[in-house]
Parts: structure tokens; C-alpha cells; sequence
């Protein structure tokens, strides 16, 4: 259990928060009584704690208003509340008055109590960490995976729109946001329909990451980039695809070509013995990206460098099938 995980115990059952702390203290948690409803919100507001556990079976009435404040102030309502109530107000079921994330009943049965905190905190962990336009995991998970990656015959592929900037001024942020949520369809869909496990995550902007095993990189590559093609097809004019750019203005005002959108995509294998942490990983995928930057195509690039200093042509520069 994550000791940095703190919780704060809101009753005014001295007993309760005696058992309540033991109980966390022995689960590796840190337990943080807070008594005294009336300062309540200046205590959370001065060291914020990962998780309430708030008293509602026989409480002081203050303390429906202190649930009630912390879940309509805009920066603490994302901390996961859970409820101690009694059987009647559960089976009553007035959730309107009961602003919680989850609940256990009263007296407390601990196994399900620790059940439902370790539950809402991974909840949380997850909600953060997931791209809120691709839904897809975020920077923390795609670190995990990456680690979880290494040593192992699993490929890192990191996937870079090209000339997506330029395309979001033109034509708007709604569209620009519905192309990523498009791109992000597209490689999870490919990664989840190729057999053996996978892992597909959005760093943030145009830049995405799917981690698969080694020996299926090359197609499901392949894949994405055909079907990018189509989607980025139906985006351009006739005329526009023929010359392969459009027109635009830059920020002066002037008329400038655009390239059209591209797609790149930098394969690091992790069972290199050169890939020791997640760190060097990002270090090889950025010097490929810009070795993709040389091609006007979809591309996907692989490093096969097996020893440091090696100056042989090592990487394959491939288009799409």
C-alpha cells in the first residue's frame, strides 16, 4: 500500500476515529483525524489528503455541510468521499443529500471498507492520468508501461502527426480535436485487434504511444498508417490532395502552402540491451522521429542499433504497404 496516501477521518465518535486510524495505520495508510467540523475546510484547504472518510450515521449536522462545500468547490471536489452510513439512510436512498462518491454501512465492516478506499483511489489515479479528449491513459501510465517494457520482446511506438499545428490554426480547434480523437480510435483499434496484449496511450496534443509485442510491429504499423490515409483522404479537397497541399494564410495574413497531414511512427524495441530506462527510450524515439521528418510519406522508422556507437545502416525507413 502507498504510504504517501493520506485520509482524513471526519467524526466526532472519538472511538470510531481511534479504531478508524489503527485500522488505516496497519494498511500503510496515514490517517488524519479531524474532529472538529467547523475547521474542517481550512485544514483540507491548508494539506489537501487523498481521501475522506466521513461519519453520516450519527453525526454532527455541521458536517452535511461541510460534504456539501467540499463537493461544490471546484478544486477539492475531485477528492473521492466515502460515507459511513446507517441502514435506514441507505435503503432510504436520498442520494441528492448524500454528495458521495461511495459509501459503506454503519458499523463498519473493514474488509469492505479498505476494499472500496483502495477502489476510489485507483479510480482517481486513473481519472487524472487519461487524456480527457482520447479518454486514452496519460503521461503516468504511459511511464509505467514503458518500464513495465523494458528487457522484454515488446516494441515502444511513438506516433507524431505531422503539420498538425498549421491544420488546427486553419481550420479551427473542433475539427483539430476531432481528428485526434479519430487518430486515437485508430491505433487502439488496431492495437486491440491484433492478437496479444497491448497498450495505447495520448502524451498530450498529437503525440500518442502503443506498446505491442515485437513480432506484430510492422503490421499493426502498417495498418494505422493505411487507415490514416483514408481518414486524412476524406479531410482534403481533390485538388488539394492532387498537389499534395493546401492553401493558407500564416499569422501575417499571406498566402502559404501546407503540406497535408502525415503520420510518423519511431520504433524503439525494449529488449535491446541498450534500453535501460524509460528515459533512454525517449531519447532513441526522438532522434528517429527526426529521421522521419526527411520523408514527405507516412513512415515508420525501427531502431535495430544493438551496441552504443554503432554507425552501420541500423534503421529501416519504410512506407506504408
Amino acid at each position: 500500500m502507498n504510504p504517501k496516501h493520506r485520509i482524513a477521518i471526519l467524526s466526532t465518535d472519538q472511538e470510531l476515529n481511534r479504531h478508524l486510524g489503527l485500522r488505516l495505520q496497519s494498511k500503510g495508510y496515514q490517517a488524519v483525524p479531524l474532529p472538529e467540523p467547523t475547521h474542517v475546510l481550512e485544514l483540507i484547504s491548508s494539506d489537501p489528503p487523498d481521501l475522506v472518510l466521513i461519519d453520516l450515521a450519527d453525526p454532527d449536522p455541521k458536517y452535511f455541510t461541510v460534504l456539501k462545500q467540499i463537493k461544490l468547490d471546484s478544486y477539492f471536489s475531485v477528492i473521492p468521499i466515502i460515507g459511513l452510513l446507517s441502514e435506514p439512510a441507505i435503503e432510504a436512498g436520498a442520494w441528492k443529500d448524500f454528495p458521495l462518491d461511495d459509501f459503506v454501512s454503519h458499523p463498519v465492516q473493514y474488509p469492505t471498507l479498505f476494499s472500496r478506499i483502495q477502489l476510489s483511489l485507483q479510480r482517481m489515479e486513473r481519472i487524472f492520468d487519461n487524456n480527457p479528449l482520447t479518454k486514452l491513459p496519460g503521461n503516468t501510465s504511459v511511464q509505467k508501461a514503458i518500464e513495465g517494457a523494458l528487457g522484454k520482446p515488446r516494441a515502444v511506438c511513438y506516433v507524431d502527426i505531422k503539420n498538425f499545428r498549421p491544420y488546427n490554426d486553419t481550420f479551427g480547434f473542433v475539427r483539430g480535436d476531432e481528428f485526434l480523437r479519430m487518430v486515437g480510435r485508430i491505433v487502439a483499434d488496431t492495437v486491440r485487434e491484433s492478437p496479444g496484449s497491448g497498450f495505447v496511450g495520448h502524451i498530450g496534443g498529437d503525440d500518442f504511444v502503443f506498446i505491442v509485442p515485437i513480432e506484430r510491429t510492422e503490421r499493426i504499423c502498417k495498418t494505422i498508417l493505411e487507415r490514416f490515409s483514408i481518414i486524412v483522404s476524406d479531410l482534403f479537397m481533390d485538388e488539394d490532395k492532387a498537389r499534395g497541399f493546401y492553401v493558407s494564410k500564416d499569422r501575417k495574413g499571406e498566402a502559404t502552402t501546407v503540406p497535408l497531414l502525415g503520420m510518423s511512427i519511431a520504433v524503439v524495441p525494449t529488449d535491446n540491451p541498450l534500453m535501460q530506462h524509460a528515459g533512454k527510450v525517449a531519447e532513441v524515439a526522438a532522434e528517429l522521429k527526426r529521421l522521419t521528418k526527411k520523408s514527405n510519406t507516412n513512415t515508420y522508422v525501427i531502431d535495430r542499433r544493438r551496441e552504443e556507437g554503432a554507425t552501420d545502416v541500423v534503421l529501416d525507413l519504410l512506407g506504408p504497404a
